[in-house]
């Protein structure tokens, strides 16, 4: 006898919202009916914290007091013991998407370090000759528009910045690096993130060919306790704006979409930071490289 169990959510692009209604359908397929000892239905979301292996012998208590933070838990009984026809059944369900007392919902985010997920399982038990049979089925929660949770630290006044790359401002290593001058200008790092991280760079003057310019999108993940805080910083991407021996003079369009699950609004709790820097990289003919670094808040409007 072969039994199949899917979950099917209404919306296509499974994007909800705090006080959404998530809604769908559990489709069960048999070639024969079949009995079973109930089936039910459970919403959960959580904060995954991981600690990096380079801070284990620093922080050893972190095995201990690291815990997933649970945001959203609620299980509904969809049925009792029964039995199935043979054929496709289908078993409608809504559930309200409301966080647990003295927690909010953050916005699904795959980090490194962090993890920011929800998903809803379906789990139908049988006899003790059966086997019990599950499916699980993700979703994505997302800020309102002006969400309370959201930062936006008065971005409605924040400025375009231009900047100035050259031997002078660097604080060590000049004798290695050639006489050169890149400005540049970034239009806000404060930044909606459905929309793109944009500016532009001139390439003024340089004593040696520039191999490659580069863009890099780095996340910056916290965890911690009461014990101690672990900060790593790890790439998202890395986008090649200039190649080989760039004219000198010339407008370099900076223009760069954030990645969706890799990135999310700017996050800053007592147990976990999720923040983002961008990184301007300039790789000269000898391999050497210079890095001028933005740290950017993300918001979403």
């Amino acid at each position: 006898m072969s039994i199949t169990l899917d979950i099917k959510i209404k919306r296509a692009d499974k994007v909800y919202h705090e006080g959404d209604v998530l809604n769908g359908v559990i489709v069960i397929s048999s070639n024969s009916d079949f009995k079973h000892d109930g089936i039910t239905l459970t919403v959960e979301g959580s904060v995954n914290l991981q600690i990096s292996s380079k801070n284990v012998g620093v922080l050893e208590a972190f095995y201990s007091a690291v815990k997933p933070i649970q945001l959203l838990y609620i299980v509904c009984e969809v049925s009792g013991p029964g039995r199935l026809p043979s054929g496709v059944t289908e078993m409608p369900f809504q559930i309200p998407l409301k966080p647990k007392s003295n927690r909010v919902f953050y916005e699904t985010y795959h980090g490194v370090y962090v993890n920011i997920s929800y998903a809803i399982k379906c789990d139908m038990k049988r006899s003790f000759l059966s086997k019990d049979l599950q499916k699980c089925q993700q979703f994505l929660i997302q800020y309102k528009s002006n969400s309370p949770n959201c930062p936006q630290l008065q971005i409605k006044n924040e400025k375009s910045i231009n900047f100035e790359m050259s031997p002078s401002v660097l604080t060590s290593g000049r004798a290695a690096v050639p006489e050169f001058l890149l400005k540049g200008f970034i239009e806000s790092l404060y930044c909606n993130i459905s929309k793109p991280f944009k500016g532009r760079l001139t390439l003024v003057r340089c004593a040696v060919p520039v191999k490659s310019i580069e863009l890099q999108l780095v996340r910056v993940e916290t965890c911690g306790c009461a014990e101690g805080f672990a900060k790593e910083a790890t790439e998202i991407q890395n986008i090649q704006i200039g190649d080989g021996d760039i004219p000198h003079n010339i407008f370099i369009p900076i223009y760069m979409v954030f990645p969706r699950l890799f990135t999310c609004p700017t996050i800053v709790t007592t147990n976990f930071k999720i923040e983002f820097e961008v990184n301007i990289v300039i790789v000269f003919d000898n391999d050497h490289l210079i890095t001028n670094n933005f740290p950017v808040i993300l918001y979403r409007e």
